[in-house]
């Protein structure tokens, strides 16, 4: 085969694409239905990239990471994303005050030293904040502490106590009332099963407390 018909079979056949990010979680998929197209988003503990990746595509947003696993990272990475590595509990001091539209934090709160600050700097950097988290006030997980006694391994909180990353587990109840201390305002709560189906729940509720597995919240700073 010519030089030249080599050429025009690889031109033909397009540029190399980049491996398609992952599918999203159903959790991940109602956090992106809360987020409006074309604003700033940054995603913090984004993992492989699938919610930074599919707001690319789908809502053509100016996407941002932060992830602490190097895997994490390389991963993104080789998706075309933005992302860089750090540490939710030491690097996001250094943002200015409203930098993006969205700051989202996944699943990840439990695993901070110091979430308090963590959520203040949420609603500081961005105009809203949206964190989701597994609920430890879940009814499964209190009735395996009261029959055996042991740290439980249920659902979202599937590893061993020794093995978890998650050091500051709470339950939804906790959550609001660390939100109301520390003058943080929930705009909008969605209760969830493991699988990310919502429950028309209200979060301040005990129902909501014992029957959901993991929540969605939207938050922002309490204007003065």
């Amino acid at each position: 085969m010519s030089r030249t018909a080599t050429l025009g079979l690889a031109l033909a056949a397009g540029p190399e694409q980049a491996p398609a990010p992952p599918a999203l979680r159903s959790d991940l998929r109602l956090i992106a239905e809360m987020i409006e197209p074309r604003t700033r988003v940054l995603d913090i503990g984004c993992g492989d990239g699938a919610l930074l990746g599919y707001l690319a595509r789908g809502k053509s947003v100016d996407g941002r990471g932060i992830e602490l696993s190097q895997s994490g990272v390389n991963a993104c990475v080789g998706h075309g994303l933005s992302v860089i590595q750090g540490d939710a509990d030491s690097d996001l001091d250094a943002y200015p005050d409203g930098a993006f539209e969205y700051v989202v934090l996944s699943q990840t709160l439990p695993a901070t030293r110091h979430p308090r600050r963590v959520l203040e700097n949420l609603v500081r950097i961005g105009k809203r904040a949206i964190v989701s988290f597994p609920n430890f006030g879940f009814w499964r997980i209190r009735l395996g502490l009261l029959r055996h006694g042991r740290m439980p391994v249920s659902g979202l909180l599937n590893q061993e106590w020794y093995d978890t990353p998650n050091i500051h587990l709470c339950t939804i109840r906790d959550f609001v009332a660390l939100c109301h201390h520390i003058g943080i305002r929930i705009e909008h709560s969605l209760p969830l099963d493991r699988h990310g189906r919502p429950y028309s729940l209200d979060p301040r509720g005990s129902l909501a407390n014992l029957l959901a597995e993991q929540s969605v919240f939207v938050l922002s700073r309490e204007k003065t």
